[in-house]
């Protein structure tokens, strides 16, 4: 029997190493491909959200102690696809620099609602719900005042922030 020399041991044969170097390229290529795959999948979560201010219209349109209902869109990105709801919401303001604006919806089942000049109140059809000019329950079944949406002011221009139903305040 012939003892392996330490030269004779570091030989490799040509098979041996063509296959190590399939195998680390296709190491190195799944590596790439599925790094860049995964860091596609989960970026979302790792991106800062904005927030999506809604523009009412101008603050110079609102009469001074009569709500005002402003119809708008809401636009929202949900990975590669976006929507668009319509929805509209009730603008009160006392002095024409503050302004509160209230969820078109009852708070007892959801239904809309309107305003009514001749009593000053709004009147939901559905259970006989009634509230006072500024959203609070005067009579019917509602649990709670008029849900309202965080408002701001900018450029002249009234902007609300219509998340959703947990955001509202």
């Amino acid at each position: 029997m012939e003892k392996e020399t330490g030269q004779d041991a570091l030989k490799v044969s040509r098979r041996s190493f063509l296959g190590w170097a399939a195998g680390l390229m296709g190491a190195a290529i799944a590596a790439i491909l599925g790094g860049s795959g995964f860091g596609y999948f989960i970026s979302p979560a790792f991106k800062k959200r904005e927030e999506d201010w809604v523009n009412l219209g101008r603050v110079d349109q609102i009469r001074l102690g009569v709500p005002t209902k402003a119809e708008f869109t809401v636009r929202k990105r949900d990975a590669w696809m976006t929507t668009e709801r319509r929805s509209s919401a009730w603008i009160l303001t006392s002095n024409g620099k503050d302004f509160t604006v209230f969820d078109p919806k009852c708070t007892h089942l959801g239904c809309p609602y309107r305003w009514d000049e001749a009593t000053k109140k709004f009147l939901c059809p559905c259970h006989a719900a009634v509230f006072d000019v500024d959203g609070s329950v005067v009579k019917g079944p509602p649990p709670r005042p008029l849900d309202r949406y965080p408002v701001k002011v900018s450029s002249g221009r009234i902007l609300i922030l219509p998340l959703n139903e947990q955001r509202k305040t």
